[in-house]
């Protein structure tokens, strides 16, 4: 498995990394075990979770337990400001909020560090001046290494990056926003801001949900295990007539070059210079290997611009 340097720091992450929202979800400590150690075996290091996956605390609770001294191994990274009940006071990026939110975690996930602590959520109630403060008191107590944010806009993420320089804290070394073959409105402005900033891109749904698996066909009802027949929210979004469209074209140049769509969207993603890491979850041993073979797949600069013209 080979790594890229994740932004303007000396972390070195895997290219195809591991997403754990399926533990303390669909997965339960057994599943949880049996992925993370296929994972481990595969070379995968970069493992990505969230204060509220797996029912809220869940998955870092499975996590922490599974890793056991394999802590040290991977770069471990979490999220905050997600909703973690109903109470206004355990959401959002306070201060306040957020020294209770990184103390939960760490117990959870049974370490005295996080590799990458995430802003989940842009807040619109706390300014990005206190929640940079905030975490750069982390960093300093040893905390936290890095800090990345998920889901900000192009003109948020400079905004920080020119506060944290102007007030002296640590900057985001990366951004966790939607990315995808059949979602590319990040090429308009997010892309362009990273590149300039120095910020590296860990893509989030870069199946869009399974539906660049091949798995899903259209006017057919998913099956029963996957994404879209637990969560018909995600299917009803990515279901839609001119994705399909999309989908079969790519699946038509797959067929051509013998070649599956899962390794095509992986591909495709990894030959983005801004992209660092491809993070992906799984219910199976299988399915980390087969994400783990698509890394060995190089697009020339002509499939690209076939790519481009298709989606």
């Amino acid at each position: 498995m080979k790594t890229r340097t994740l932004g303007r720091s000396g972390l070195q992450v895997s290219e195809i990394g591991l997403g754990c929202n399926n533990f303390g979800a669909r997965l339960d400590e057994a599943g949880t075990r049996d992925v993370v150690h296929a994972a481990l075996e595969a070379g995968i290091n970069f493992f990505d979770t969230a204060d509220v996956y797996g029912n809220k605390g869940g998955s870092e609770k499975l996590l922490g337990k599974v890793l056991g001294k394999r802590r040290d191994d991977v770069v471990l990274a979490t999220k905050f400001a997600s909703p973690m009940s109903d109470e206004v006071t355990r959401r959002n990026a306070s201060r306040r909020y957020i020294m209770r939110a990184v103390e939960a975690s760490l117990e959870r996930l049974q370490t005295d560090w996080i590799d990458v602590y995430y802003l989940h959520w842009p807040d619109p109630l706390t300014p990005i001046e206190e929640t940079l403060r905030a975490l750069d008191d982390l960093i300093r107590a040893g905390k936290v290494r890095y800090i990345g944010a998920c889901n900000l806009a192009a003109w948020q993420l400079v905004e920080a990056d020119w506060l944290a320089r102007e007030l002296g804290t640590h900057r985001f070394i990366c951004a966790q926003n939607e990315y995808s073959l059949v979602h590319r409105s990040p090429e308009t402005e997010l892309l362009p801001a990273l590149a300039a900033y120095g910020l590296g891109l860990i893509p989030y749904f870069p199946l869009a949900s399974g539906l660049l698996t091949g798995k899903y066909k259209r006017d057919e009802r998913a099956p029963s295990d996957s994404r879209f027949a637990h969560w018909t929210g995600l299917g009803d979004r990515y279901q839609t007539a001119d994705n399909w469209d999309r989908v079969e074209r790519l699946e038509s140049w797959c067929a051509q070059r013998d070649r599956s769509l899962l390794e095509l969207a992986f591909a495709w993603l990894l030959a983005r210079p801004e992209v660092e890491s491809v993070i992906a979850g799984a219910t199976t041993p299988e399915q980390i290997r087969q994400n783990v073979h698509t890394s060995e797949l190089h697009l020339a600069e002509a499939d690209r611009v076939d790519i481009n013209d298709m989606t």
